[in-house]
């Protein structure tokens, strides 16, 4: 079983070892590829071949395909997720400190919450809202997902009440 990826002009591609590269415009993203995958990497196609038609692998197939995919896109286009603050009780207050996401008066506390920004991601806070941006997915999703975290509810608060917090926005590219 075979696929084929387009790669788009501007975009270069490397494969050493197991290590998938591409560079673009935006930045490098590399991603290490599974010994059971084939890659033919070339000037305009990347191939990805596996042995076998079954379920399992197709789908692993499928999954490399959608995250080289998501890997292309990413280093020409860019990655981004949009967080939204909301309070009810206690204004919280949110800012980028070196690499990470302080947040400040979450539910009136005294005491500092922070989520750890990942390398190459790019976090802006405006108004009430957090726009997380870089060239790799996951690290972008894994940055938006601390900060979902570290204004996640305290124990023994009725969450009806108490919706206060950070929330990753759906529907966002």
């Amino acid at each position: 079983m075979e696929t084929a990826i387009t790669v788009p002009g501007g975009v270069k591609v490397g494969f050493t070892g197991r290590t998938l590269t591409i560079t673009g415009k935006l930045g490098k993203v590399e991603r290490e590829i599974d010994d059971s995958i084939h890659v033919a990497a070339g000037l305009e196609t990347i191939t990805l071949k596996i042995d076998g038609g079954k379920g399992r692998q197709k789908a692993l197939l499928g999954s490399y395909s959608a995250h080289i995919n998501n890997m292309i896109k990413g280093v020409t286009a860019g990655m981004e997720k949009k967080l939204k603050i909301v309070f009810l009780h206690f204004p919280i207050n949110a800012k980028v400190e070196g690499n990470e996401v302080v947040i400040k008066n979450f539910l009136g506390e005294k005491s500092v919450r922070k989520a750890k920004i990942r390398e190459g991601v790019k976090v802006e806070v405006k108004g009430d809202e957090i726009i997380v941006t870089g060239p790799d997915i996951e690290r972008v999703g894994q940055t938006a997902a601390n900060i979902e975290k570290a204004s996640k509810y305290l124990k023994r608060k009725d969450k009806r009440v108490f919706q206060d917090g950070i929330y990753i926005m759906r529907g966002d590219k």
